[in-house]
């Protein structure tokens, strides 16, 4: 699976986030594509797209170390990849309005 944006290592770390449990990529809805960060897909030339609620239901989450594809309601649900169990950042949960549909900021 191909991750895109700036990625700095091969469990999707990227220069914009890059600590230990920095390993899932996101697939935008806008252009199918799976970029580690919403500032990864910034430079993608066109604006991002949240995944609709009413598709997560689809894989749309990359673990980062594994390469296991979630469901959007997976990853939501969990704290680390249910295939390998590596630990996903759980600060990422701040970010979830950039990239899902029906969350607020904050």
């Amino acid at each position: 699976m191909q991750v895109l944006g700036q990625t700095v290592d091969d469990q999707t770390r990227c220069v914009h986030w890059s600590g230990p449990t920095d390993v899932v990529a996101l697939r935008f809805a806008c252009c199918d594509a799976y970029y580690p960060c919403s500032e990864c897909h910034d430079s993608a030339g066109h604006p991002a797209a949240l995944w609709p609620r009413s598709r997560f239901g689809e894989p749309a989450v990359l673990c980062g170390v594994c390469r296991h594809e979630l469901t959007v309601d997976e990853y939501l649900a969990a704290s680390a990849c249910p295939h390998c169990s590596a630990a996903f950042n759980p600060g990422c949960a701040l970010h979830h309005h950039l990239y899902f549909e029906g969350f607020s900021r904050g």
